[in-house]
């Protein structure tokens, strides 16, 4: 298949307009004769549900919380970029645009990008419109803060919860269509499978957590907003419940999964404290305006700090490194969350990490504190300081912060044209689900953007033009693909449950995690990917002959739910690997030690790898076969990116 991005031709600018006109359109009075399958109600989901009910569509939406309000789009702390230019500081849609081209190291779609930057503007003016209360500046104007990877303040935010509350804003949009009869929600069911019919989507399977029910659902199209696989690594930032399992069925039934290796480290988290950990807690990118990171400037002072022989505030300021102050004067703290991680991985590995265990760096408010005041940085970050003080025992407001990087979001996911369509027809990919928009490493406060974006202002005009070329004739529940996919999944559950082996699915997720984390982390090579590769192929082995799955499938069984997602993330980690071997440059997130620069930054090979990898399934424990989407960029230059 030749991978057809349908990017609109013509001036930048003028794609978005100039591709929503030439979109067909469904008349008004047969929208109601159409039914769309909605999987995932976060932002993106809750958003593209409620927008479709609003348009007259009929529409089951899915989601495997109790309540779409538990979402993780809820996690998300820091704000929402936005090209409005309120403070005057030289933004633009443009500015924006090219932030998020260079912030993704050059491996995006230049047509996707713009439009997301066009289209942000309009999502502020939605949710402000719908009540979210952003933060106002004394006169009453919509505030804003600076996040990582740009030189203007664009970044709207409610807090240190602008997650929650834009998703309290889709949720009540998506509530008035389920009050409406316009949307039927099925909370507590969980996607299995896809089902297509002569190469089309046309319905899932799901299963019901509370009861085991195996179902079959029909529809004209399917829209996956199911979030990122960053729980393939265990220890992430993502609810525990966060999975690949839509994404990765509808990956095997023909959807190709682009840029898998693509996974985003954050650099602002609670380290890791023990092996009792199942999940790890994000401490917010805004927090990187007023905190400085640093660690001491020798072994010696630090190896006094791991013993608790000094404390912090001992620490003279001429003995403390400002490491992202003293390296990238221009950007300071607020350099990219790739180049931020990988620095603190390189000054912990020199033996300058300031915990017991030496991976973690300072975070220090002492500075802001003493220019602002302790109210003013309350005011600012005060449910973020509550939570670390929770968690660790320590008043930031005395004491730095202790932070490390962890597991966050992935750029990668299935791959999507223009109209956010999938290689599978009536199969569409909306939020992090999918890999469209920030390339090899996503900037601070995007993911919200582009969720809503997605949702709210794409996928309204593109899924028209899909469904006004294939009629309103209902689809037939029927036909005996559904009865077959439903079968599939009968198999698959009963599979899981006669294995009666004698490990729990944790032992072999966390072990997966280990691997993951060891050798397709923050840095990468060949040799160390090889190794791996084999050591998740025997683990992949030792699963489907030893895991012990307790209860039945007619009941309510988180060890089943586990237990399916674990096994795609076997699978999906194997991909991951593969995907980190053929890339053999860096780029972003994707750091290949044996390609950086003599100043230890990610060296790209435009020559070679200027492009989305597209990987298509072709059968069990079979290798999936690469496509390559060529990235062409008419209005940036290809350069080496620099935050100095």
């Amino acid at each position: 298949m030749i991978l057809d991005s349908k990017a609109p031709i013509g001036p930048l600018a003028e794609k978005w307009t100039k591709h929503k006109f030439n979109s067909k359109l469904v008349n008004p009075a047969n929208k109601r004769k159409y039914e769309v399958i909605v999987v995932g109600t976060g932002l993106a989901g809750a958003s593209a549900a409620a927008s479709l009910a609003e348009l007259g569509y009929k529409v089951k939406a899915f989601c495997f919380q109790d309540s779409p309000r538990r979402a993780h789009s809820i996690a998300a702390q820091g704000g929402i970029n936005a090209a409005k230019n309120y403070q005057n500081d030289g933004d633009s849609v443009f500015r924006l645009f090219y932030d998020t081209i260079k912030g993704g190291d050059y491996r995006s779609r230049e047509a996707n990008v713009y439009r997301l930057a066009e289209v942000s503007v309009n999502i502020i003016d939605q949710c402000v419109a719908q009540g979210v209360p952003f933060a106002r500046e004394y006169g009453g104007l919509l505030a804003n803060r600076s996040f990582g990877g740009a030189q203007v303040s664009r970044t709207f935010y409610a807090r240190g919860q602008t997650g929650q509350q834009l998703l309290l804003g889709a949720y009540s949009a998506l509530s008035r269509q389920v009050a409406n009869g316009k949307v039927k929600l099925y909370p507590r069911t969980e996607m299995m499978d896809v089902v297509t019919i002569d190469g089309h989507a046309r319905g899932i399977v799901t299963r019901n957590l509370i009861t085991g029910a195996i179902e079959t659902h029909a529809a004209h199209a399917v829209l996956l907003c199911t979030g990122g696989y960053g729980n393939v690594f265990f220890l992430s930032t993502n609810a525990m419940g966060s999975n690949v399992t839509a994404a990765w069925r509808a990956h095997k039934k023909g959807a190709y999964f682009a840029n898998p290796c693509y996974t985003q480290i954050h650099p602002t988290c609670i380290p890791v404290s023990g092996d009792h950990q199942s999940k790890l807690t994000l401490m917010s990118e805004s927090l990187r305006n007023d905190g400085r990171v640093w660690v001491p400037k020798t072994k010696e002072t630090a190896e006094k700090l791991r013993k608790g022989e000094i404390k912090p505030k001992d620490i003279k300021e001429e003995d403390r490194d400002y490491y992202l102050e003293r390296k990238y004067p221009s950007f300071g703290n607020l350099v990219p969350r790739d180049v931020a991680s990988r620095n603190a991985k390189e000054v912990c590995d020199e033996g300058r990490g300031v915990n017991e265990t030496g991976e973690a760096v300072f975070l220090d408010f002492r500075d802001a504190i003493n220019r602002d005041s302790e109210d003013a940085i309350r005011a600012r970050y005060g449910n973020l300081f509550d939570m670390y003080q929770q968690i660790t025992g320590e008043n930031p407001y005395q004491t730095p912060m202790k932070i490390y990087p962890a597991v966050h979001y992935t750029m990668g996911g299935l791959w999507v044209d223009y109209n956010l369509s999938t290689t599978v027809p009536g199969l569409y990919s909306l939020g992090e689900a999918n890999f469209s928009d920030h390339g090899a490493n996503r900037l601070g406060a995007s993911a919200l953007m582009q969720g809503l974006a997605d949702g709210y202002f794409v996928i309204p005009y593109t899924i028209g033009d899909y469904l006004a070329q294939i009629g309103p004739a209902p689809v037939d529940a029927n036909h005996p693909e559904f009865a077959k996919a439903e079968k599939g999944v009968k198999d698959a559950i009963q599979k899981l449950l006669t294995i009666n082996g004698s490990k729990t699915v944790d032992h072999f997720h966390k072990a997966l995690g280990r691997i993951m984390w060891e050798y397709c982390g923050m840095a990468r090579n060949a040799e160390g990917l090889t190794k791996a590769k084999g050591m998740i192929q025997e683990l992949r082995k030792d699963f489907w002959a030893n895991v012990k799955v307790l209860g039945a499938n007619e009941e309510l069984n988180q060890t089943l739910e586990k237990a399916s997602r674990v096994a795609d993330f076997l699978e999906l980690g194997e991909l991951m690997i593969d995907d980190a071997l053929n890339r053999n440059e860096s780029c972003g997130g994707h750091f290949r030690t044996e390609s950086q620069t003599p100043e230890g930054e990610a060296l790209r090979d435009d020559e070679n790898f200027a492009y989305a990898a597209a990987w298509e399934f072709m059968a069990e424990n079979a290798p999936e076969t690469l496509h390559k989407e060529p990235l062409v960029f008419e209005n940036v230059k290809l350069t080496q990116r620099s935050y100095k």
